[in-house]
């Protein structure tokens, strides 16, 4: 049986207390069978992009519901746990950490007017910059049920000149060359099956001199001696794909080399995979309270496959295999 972080999840998902196991959960043979597709499921892009818009379809009502508008990580300092009100906070301080490492002004005067927000959620970002930088902010999702609700997020919140939402494909964006000043991606180049294409077009849609953010999960880069990934990381991998519509995962030198090749300057990365490690506990507590529980079985399967897997996201996490990723840099002027 496979020892699992102790994460305070219910009998639901087929896992159960064990405190004479260390970690203090295993899963059951229920579970093991939703996880065992070592497997990758091989869709093609207009699969991938139809799954990708199902699964936030179902889901984002949910998540608001549980954890407010921003869908992704918080940013923590290691080893301190806290309510799902210090969670959130830790989701506004990752978008600042995030601004603070690419190197983005506190001058007011050099403030970005035009920020593009690529796979933007329910726009919990794009409306914290707007806010914060006065800027008009312009997001993308392939998700319908999302960009609706980001919209309606922004009328209530008075942001309706300043902000807007549409469905678009990441890979195609639906804007002009050189458009914007600051070029953000929280969370969403996991998603991307054709990565080279995916910076490219963050690239082409980026003013000259603009700042260009990626955070995105990525897997440990390979020692000098490797050719490939261990296969038990790759089958972990896998699982993870299975339920969340990821193609294949790369590196963080991966994104380097990208960037290089586009002539992009002052590239920066990070790993942050400590600084995020008390999220995905977090997110499994929530969604096991009683309000968690109801809304999960009212989301739809995608969803709860989705619950199936947080448990190997906190393994992959320790096992160092995964990598909470930050990479930044600037197109030429």
């Amino acid at each position: 049986m496979d020892p699992l972080m102790r994460c305070g999840l219910s009998p639901f998902i087929g896992l159960y207390e064990a405190p004479h196991v260390p970690g203090g959960y295993v899963m059951l043979p229920g579970m093991r069978a939703q996880l065992a597709g070592a497997v990758q499921v091989v869709r093609d892009r207009e699969e991938l992009k139809k799954g990708i818009a199902d699964l936030y379809d179902e889901s984002s009502k949910m998540w608001e519901g549980l954890w407010g508008e921003h869908m992704h990580h918080g940013f923590y300092d290691p080893g301190l746990p806290g309510s799902v009100a210090h969670h959130r906070r830790a989701q506004l301080r990752m978008i600042e950490e995030t601004l603070s490492f690419a190197g983005v002004t506190e001058d007011s005067s050099k403030w970005p007017k035009r920020v593009v927000d690529v796979g933007c959620g329910i726009g919990g970002s794009s409306r914290y910059l707007a806010k914060k930088y006065g800027a008009q902010c312009q997001g993308i999702t392939l998700s319908p049920v999302q960009a609706q609700r980001a919209q309606a997020l922004a009328v209530a919140e008075g942001l309706a000149d300043k902000v807007s939402f549409q469905v678009a494909d990441a890979l195609d964006q639906p804007f002009p060359d050189g458009h914007f000043d600051l070029v953000w991606s929280m969370e969403s180049g996991e998603h991307m099956p054709d990565k080279n294409k995916f910076v490219s077009e963050l690239t082409r849609v980026a003013a000259p001199g603009a700042t260009i953010i990626i955070v995105t999960w990525c897997h440990r880069d390979l020692s000098q001696s490797e050719d490939s990934l261990k296969p038990d990381e790759i089958t972990l991998l896998n699982k993870i794909c299975n339920a969340y519509y990821l193609p294949e995962w790369c590196s963080p030198s991966d994104y380097v080399k990208i960037a290089e090749s586009l002539s992009l300057k002052d590239i920066k990365t990070a790993d942050w995979s400590d600084n995020v490690a008390p999220f995905w506990p977090a997110v499994i507590q929530s969604a096991f309270t009683w309000k968690g529980f109801i809304s999960l079985l009212r989301s739809g399967w995608k969803s709860i496959k989705g619950a199936l897997v947080m448990p190997l996201m906190i393994e992959g996490y320790n096992k160092k295999l995964i990598k909470f990723t930050i990479i930044t840099c600037r197109k030429p002027e």
